[in-house]
């Protein structure tokens, strides 16, 4: 998404300072043209600035970060939001928020807290026909929930697996969103004897824990002769 403001200064690198503090970029980061070059006047008198339109084009990352930060102060909730970069090969790009009212983001299992990241990367990737930079996914957490979540369902994952093996009946878990359905299917795959699948129309869809089915083989020759 591109964005542009028309400044004047004393210099022409005044007056792009001046814009690009007023973008909130730096000066590095955006691109300009002159519009009219600065001259001197006589003792004083008659002087002109310097006219330039400067261009910034902001990352994904900044347009989300300044997505929460507004939804944040029009909430007028105690809470605060910093980008994180990338730790691993994925290149996933975080931004977290912490304070004493952060938690009203989370909601049930993180149902709110996925309808803002889904916001959040509706914003920071809307595309226009000046759109430099590729789609880019922002990760948003809470207090660090998402990693907390995470460890939760795969406990409940092998708990729930064992009891399988143990008591030899299928369990169905409660309702879950895809990413949460991942995580539990991921966790299982480590639990030789058992497999999961998914049931149910999304909204309303469950992981079922059974056991795995041995596959039969018939001998070679085992039957009898007539």
């Amino acid at each position: 998404m591109k964005l542009e403001v028309v400044t004047t200064g004393r210099t022409i690198e005044a007056a792009v300072s001046a814009a690009a503090e007023d973008l909130g970029a730096d000066v590095s980061e955006v691109e300009y043209e002159v519009l009219e070059h600065p001259r001197k006047g006589f003792l004083g008198f008659g002087e002109t600035l310097a006219k330039v339109r400067v261009t910034y084009y902001p990352p994904p990352e900044k347009n989300a970060l300044n997505f929460v930060r507004k939804l944040i102060e029009d909430m007028q909730i105690d809470a605060s939001a910093e980008l994180c970069e990338p730790t691993d090969s994925a290149g996933d790009i975080t931004i977290y928020i912490t304070g004493k009212d952060a938690g009203v983001l989370i909601g049930h299992h993180g149902d709110t807290l996925d309808a803002l990241q889904y916001l959040v990367n509706l914003a920071a990737n809307k595309r226009d026909e000046d759109s430099k930079y590729p789609y880019t996914r922002i990760i948003v957490d809470v207090e660090n929930y998402r990693a907390k979540r995470e460890e939760t369902l795969r406990r409940l994952a092998r708990n729930m697996a064992n009891k399988v093996l143990r008591y030899g009946k299928s369990i169905t878990l409660e309702p879950m969103n895809p990413y949460e359905r991942r995580i539990i299917h991921s966790a299982v795959q480590n639990v030789e004897g058992v497999t999961t699948t998914s049931v149910g129309v999304e909204g309303n869809r469950r992981v079922v824990i059974s056991l795995l089915e041995k596959p039969s083989y018939r001998s070679r020759g085992s039957g009898r002769r007539q």
